[in-house]
């Protein structure tokens, strides 16, 4: 039998975005996400599983070995009951590296099927937690529904989306309200 998973954008999903975050000792989870994550993880038997744009390495603007860090302290801020159960991350950006290493960047799907591949996840009782426009139309690109978190750059990123002719299938104003969505979708309580 596969898995389901519930996919997780990192910064400004699960953590605060102060933007290209390198020391783990900034890091501090957003209200809501050990307690969300407990919830699918042991009660509803979801995978976590992070796909991450970080472009702050092929800018020089961090480390691979900062983002590896980073990720080890939400798992370490998360507990063992709610820690992530895999990190996939794209390192590289359109100005500053070549095409072919870019493939992974959402909104591509290719960190979401990969995921798929090795944790044998099923992507049709999946879904995917984001709060940019890149998240949702990765989601679409993949086949996932999807959850839009609001923000401080909610609007423009609702645009975006709108202008794409494109939409989250739920937008939720913090972690626990997608959490309750998802549950809810997933026992048949939504349409």
């Amino acid at each position: 039998m596969k898995n389901r998973a519930v996919f997780l954008d990192r910064d400004g999903t699960i953590n605060y975005d102060s933007g290209y975050i390198g020391d783990p000792g900034k890091v501090e989870l957003l209200d809501g996400v050990k307690k969300g994550i407990y919830k699918l993880k042991n009660d509803y038997h979801f995978k976590i599983v992070v796909i991450s744009n970080q472009a702050g390495v092929a800018r020089g603007i961090i480390t691979e070995d900062n983002v590896r860090a980073v990720n080890s302290r939400i798992n370490d801020l998360l507990g063992e009951e709610s820690s992530v159960d895999r990190f996939y991350y794209c390192l590289y950006h359109p100005e500053h590296s070549d095409p072919e290493d870019v493939k992974c960047r959402k909104p591509s799907p290719k960190m979401i099927f990969d995921a798929c591949r090795d944790l044998e996840i099923d992507i049709n009782t999946s879904y995917l937690v984001g709060d940019r426009h890149s998240d949702i139309e990765c989601a679409q690109n993949a086949g996932l529904k999807s959850i839009l978190l609001t923000s401080d750059v909610y609007r423009d990123e609702i645009n975006i989306l709108h202008q794409a002719g494109i939409s989250a299938n739920f937008v939720a104003e913090n972690f626990l309200e997608a959490t309750d969505f998802i549950i809810n979708d997933f026992s048949g309580g939504n349409s």
